[in-house]
């Protein structure tokens, strides 16, 4: 059936195929029993009606880039890759929308509306190479989000197929509108649970007129932290503010260039600034003068895009690089009020010291949004059993400051068990009588967020 659905060159039964569909960046791996390429929305829609005749789970992947499981089949089934729908079908420069497909890759669609000169913000460290649609399942931020916000603040309208079939269309393709529920907030960031969206109304902005990056050296980690909370406190608002504990500045000191770091640094500010070029010139020399009254021991602007892009390209592939320390690391997105910044720092140093692992930190600090990797080697049962410890108190240590256990990454199902420390009974009692409400047969990703 699922061969007359999508025809036979857009269906993968083989042992190799389904393999590549059965991982993503939790290294776990669970091997599907199909996997389909639907190129339309009806052959989605048409696959979900024969899954829910036959009672078949079916999981929506993107690009396979999630930290938390959320594209895993856990229970076989059918994977459902939607990288063949990567059409933008349109940018509408006077109405600064764009409509396009959940397979477009993020970076390729950013080079898309800018060279209309029109702009959209959010930017995940993985935008090389994951998808719109996963970005939407996630509600994915990245380093702009502190001026910005993330996904779901520039989703206005979306096309969805239901776990049922039907074919659903949510929200606007204004600037404005309230009728009725917002059904299109509720699906962003619901991790692929409760619909597959199939193509989505998104809101561009125009593009920034200027744009300096800084990067600002600290010989005390604390002192970094500090400057975070102070620079909010200006009345300054960088499009980007992220921080790289002495851990990172390790993996990408040779990305940086000799010349990048000072002597005895073992924290960096990263700091972004985009506007009117008047403004982003006062705003550059605030910025410089605010980090060395905070104990900056350098603070350099990059003299042009190439340097900029430098800077990006080494904090970008942080990630990959923190193999380096260890074969497996555990990556969590806290997230804490910006306040609390070097509380929190300061927490993952005794972490560090008390469980004897090593702890990196990197992230969207203007935002308060740390990724926390604890490196260890799981074939280690006594590193297994720390590195968990450590994951428990970070979690703990994160909700008494008034944080979140994820920011960015979902609960997935590396994040379950934690999922009631930080939210109530009666809540969580309403979030799953609307995924059955959705999803009457439990059919769409099993076994996620609850």
């Amino acid at each position: 059936m699922l061969e007359k659905i999508v025809g036979a060159r857009a269906m993968e039964q083989g042992a190799e195929e389904r393999y590549c569909h059965s991982y993503d960046a939790t290294g776990r791996s669970y091997l599907p029993d199909v996997v389909v390429f639907p190129s339309t929305t009806s052959q989605v829609s048409r696959i979900f009606k024969f899954a829910c005749e036959q009672k078949i789970s079916v999981i929506p992947r993107g690009n396979g880039s999630g930290m938390t499981g959320g594209s895993l089949p856990l229970e076989g089934g059918i994977v459902l890759s939607m990288g063949r729908m990567n059409a933008i079908h349109d940018i509408d420069e006077e109405n600064f929308t764009a409509s396009v497909e959940p397979g477009v890759i993020t970076g390729d669609f950013h080079r898309a509306v800018e060279k209309k000169g029109l702009f959209y913000p959010p930017d995940p460290a993985s935008s090389s190479f994951c998808t719109l649609g996963g970005n939407i399942a996630e509600c994915a931020g990245g380093p702009r989000a502190v001026k910005y916000g993330v996904t779901r603040n520039y989703v206005l309208g979306l096309e969805a197929v239901l776990p049922t079939g039907e074919i659903i269309h949510t929200g606007v393709q204004t600037a404005k509108g309230v009728a009725g529920y917002d059904l299109t907030r509720l699906i962003v960031g619901s991790e692929g649970t409760l619909a597959v969206v199939t193509r989505m109304t998104l809101r561009l902005i125009p593009l920034p007129e200027k744009i300096e990056t800084l990067s600002a050296c600290f010989s005390d980690i604390h002192q970094a932290a500090s400057t975070v909370s102070a620079i909010i406190r200006t009345g300054i608002v960088p499009r980007c503010v992220e921080f790289l504990d002495r851990s990172s500045l390790e993996l990408v000191k040779d990305s940086l260039g000799a010349s990048a770091l000072a002597p005895g640094t073992c924290a960096l500010l990263i700091l972004e600034v985009d506007g009117k070029k008047e403004m982003v010139a006062t705003e550059t020399r605030q910025l410089k003068s605010l980090c060395l009254s905070m104990g900056a021991i350098k603070v350099t602007t990059a003299r042009n895009s190439g340097e900029a892009a430098t800077i990006w390209k080494a904090r970008k592939a942080l990630s990959p690089l923190l193999y380096q320390l260890a074969p497996h690391k555990i990556n969590e997105d806290i997230v804490v009020p910006i306040s609390a910044i070097p509380d929190m720092v300061g927490f993952i140093e005794q972490l560090q010291r008390q469980w004897g692992l090593t702890i990196v930190s990197f992230g969207h600090a203007g935002d308060g949004n740390i990724h926390c990797n604890i490196m260890y080697d799981k074939r280690d049962e006594d590193q297994c059993r720390r590195a968990q410890k450590a994951v428990d108190a970070l979690f703990e240590h994160t909700l008494k400051l008034g944080g979140t256990i994820t920011g960015e990454h979902g609960v997935g199902i590396t994040k379950k068990k934690y999922l009631t420390k930080e939210i109530g009974p009666v809540e969580i009692g309403l979030m799953r009588q609307i995924k059955h409400l959705f999803d009457p047969h439990n059919i769409l990703n099993p076994g996620k967020i609850f």
